[in-house]
């Protein structure tokens, strides 16, 4: 009965992946069957709340990503160096320490975040940037990052310190400073873990929600500009779930068309992550 149970616990998480994937896979499908699939994929607009309607999902993927690079840019040096430092320099004592209260980040509501990001972060880029729209992609671009450097800190730190010390030892045999044992020795040896959470903190950009649909403005445009109103995919998603479109209409299918194409975008991350842990995972004795 414990075996049978611990079994039904584990398959669990499977068959509610398969329900979702069913019901994205469904209402999908309806949608393509009204809208063509080539349009959807190659349409620079995305107006099919309009009188006018255009299906073309660009437009929201240009902000999504757009988002999300600003986001990486801002959390990958700082929650790699701060990995860094937690593993080869910070004390036993101010790791423990640290390490807490900056996993306290990934603690904080997103749409404190979002708010942060709306009623502070745009206003003090606007000092810098006045020609900056009140919503813009560069203000929740920045706080997502801010977000997401616990992640890539917190599981860079985590495989960084799982490397033997007999290599860091033996880079400090050969005259190495503990800087370069860092970055030639310990690095290159927690790579896969390392990019591991550099993939899974792209995926958390690239899926969130609540920053993005307050503070980035509900514009589809196909844009590179991160001072101009966005949309992203989650955004989109958050609007035409508020109940205002009719139940079965192609226009609230078509959130489940951008809900699919998302879920293939982090799925494509995941195994990406996945091989590339599994490539250049170092196993020690």
């Amino acid at each position: 009965m414990i075996e049978g149970a611990l079994l039904l616990s584990a398959l669990l998480s499977v068959f509610i992946t398969l329900g979702i994937i069913g019901v994205l896979l469904f209402e999908t499908l309806s949608f393509f069957g009204e809208v063509s699939i080539i349009d959807f994929l190659t349409d620079t607009q995305w107006t099919p709340l309009f009188a006018e309607k255009h299906f073309g999902i660009l437009p929201l993927f240009a902000g999504t990503f757009l988002t999300t690079f600003i986001a990486m840019a801002v959390s990958l040096p700082i929650g790699l160096i701060s990995a860094i430092y937690l593993s080869e320099y910070a004390s036993d004592r101010v790791r423990t320490t640290i390490k807490p209260f900056l996993e306290i980040l990934a603690a904080v509501p997103t749409v404190v975040y979002g708010y942060f990001a709306l009623l502070f972060v745009t206003p003090l880029l606007q000092k810098f940037f006045p020609e900056i729209s009140g919503f813009n992609a560069l203000s929740p671009g920045i706080v997502m990052g801010i977000m997401i450097i616990p992640i890539i800190s917190s599981l860079s730190e985590d495989a960084m310190h799982a490397v033997p010390i007999g290599l860091r030892e033996g880079g400090y045999a050969l005259g190495s400073t503990r800087l370069q044992v860092a970055l030639r020795v310990v690095l290159p040896a927690a790579f896969s873990g390392v990019a591991a959470s550099f993939i899974l903190g792209i995926s958390r950009a690239v899926g969130e929600t609540m920053i993005v649909a307050v503070a980035a403005g509900l514009q589809p445009r196909l844009t590179l500009n991160p001072f101009v109103p966005i949309e992203t995919v989650t955004a989109y998603i958050v609007q035409v779930s508020l109940g205002d479109t009719p139940y079965g209409t192609i226009e609230y299918r078509t959130i489940f068309a951008a809900g699919m194409s998302l879920f293939v975008v982090t799925f494509v991350l995941n195994m990406i992550s996945y091989s590339l842990r599994k490539r250049f995972r170092e196993v020690y004795e």
